[in-house]
């Protein structure tokens, strides 16, 4: 039981920190192409593999640390359902172009902020 309540706190400080970034970066870059989303789902990705190369590096860490950080925060953080709708919408405006490289900016960013996440954690572990 003390797994699910873990996981809650943690999906709830991911989504504290999800919402934070959605205001500041519309703030800072508007709301007509989604910065906010694709912004979240990178750095999510970088940190995730942090997180993630931290665990296997290291080993030992507690079960419900990892629930906390990976499934938790991370899950309540990171927003491909929004992505998807984003997406959609663009597409939908008949802004294509747009709609094309926000999914390839969003997949291969991702993809890069993992790995240079993982990257990151294993050469100062090294």
């Amino acid at each position: 039981m003390l797994g699910y309540v873990v996981v809650f706190v943690g999906a709830g400080t991911g989504g504290m920190l999800r919402h934070f970034m959605n205001i500041w970066i519309a703030r800072v870059a508007g709301t007509h192409f989604p910065w906010h989303t694709l912004a979240i789902n990178v750095t999510g990705s970088m940190v995730m593999g942090m997180v993630t190369a931290w665990f296997a590096m290291k080993g030992g860490a507690a079960g419900h640390l990892r629930l906390f950080l990976a499934t938790g925060v991370l899950g309540g953080y990171t927003t491909f359902s929004a992505f998807s709708l984003d997406a959609v919408l663009l597409w939908e405006r008949h802004e294509h172009l747009l709609a094309a490289l926000y999914v390839g900016g969003s997949v291969v960013g991702s993809l890069l902020g993992l790995a240079l996440g993982l990257w990151i954690v294993r050469t100062a572990l090294a």
